[in-house]
């Protein structure tokens, strides 16, 4: 698929399929892959579902292996990924090597997966169907933080799973529909804190250049100014996708390319921005089968 002028690239983070990756991965980046097995132990792919250790190499190698794929990527206008996606953007406009960003990768599923289990009993709540200012209000009712603010009618909140219950049972009371995800840790909160400082030691470790692309960080809504400081910053901070598709927009970007297996940005993309066009690289693949 050829990338016109004008478009953006996005990157998934957590909650994407790779059930059906391996394979591709293994064609386009056979040597990565190899990489990812010494530096973890084992095949990330087969315990993907899991945890977010094994879940985050996976989907970057995921990512990337489509990333390939794509024509003329240059000529995008600019790269986003959502959180662990950010890392995915970054390498795929050659800020990092692919070898670097893949250790950072298992570095940082390794830390997210330990802080989360050495915190507490964590997990994370999506509140549907309302606003981000009701999202934070039931976030500072029931003691825990809004993590992820992806679309309108789509704020994510992390904390430990007795607040957020709290925050469930807040919500009904107040008409607010709400959702447990599946995940092991209370991720892009506080919580995250004790992952912090060795993952910038392992940031420190990297050698990053100057993107061929503007990589945009989901922590500030805007171009990266400070790649190291903000990758770290973003393990306890919220991912403001709503505000950096807002900033891509106001950028000049209309079309947008979601390299992801799934569809997940690619749905958020007309959500978030009107008379945009949303590109996800799989249908289109399925499409030219």
């Amino acid at each position: 698929m050829r990338v016109e002028r004008g478009s953006a690239v996005l990157f998934p983070g957590q909650g994407v399929s790779v059930a059906s990756s391996q394979p591709r991965v293994q064609e386009a980046l056979p040597s990565l892959l190899a990489l990812a097995g010494e530096l973890i132990g084992e095949d990330c792919f087969e315990r993907a579902g899991e945890s977010t250790r094994f879940a985050q190499p996976a989907i970057f190698l995921s990512s990337l292996a489509a990333f390939l794929e794509l024509e003329d990527a240059t000529e995008a206008l600019a790269f986003a990924g959502h959180s662990l996606g950010e890392l995915s953007a970054l390498a795929a406009a050659g800020a990092l090597s692919f070898e670097d960003a893949l250790e950072l990768v298992v570095a940082r599923g390794r830390l997210m997966d330990e802080s989360g289990r050495s915190s507490g009993d964590g997990s994370m709540l999506a509140i549907l169907r309302s606003t981000p200012e009701v999202a934070a209000e039931l976030a500072d009712a029931a003691g825990v933080w809004v993590a992820n603010d992806n679309a309108p009618g789509q704020t994510v909140l992390a904390g430990p799973r007795t607040g957020l219950r709290l925050a469930a049972e807040i919500g009904r009371e107040r008409g607010v529909r709400s959702l447990a995800l599946d995940v092991t840790g209370a991720f892009h909160s506080p919580w995250m804190a004790a992952a912090q400082g060795p993952f910038r030691e392992a940031l420190a470790s990297a050698t990053f250049s100057e993107p061929a692309v503007t990589v945009f960080s989901g922590l500030t809504a805007a171009p990266f100014s400070d790649m190291r400081e903000e990758l770290a910053q973003a393990l306890t901070g919220p991912v403001r996708w709503r505000e950096t598709m807002a900033a891509l927009a106001a950028y000049g970007a209309r079309t947008f390319i979601d390299v992801g297996p799934d569809q997940v940005l690619g749905r958020l993309v007309t959500r978030n921005v009107e008379d945009a066009t949303a590109i996800s690289l799989e249908e289109h693949r399925v499409g030219n089968a």
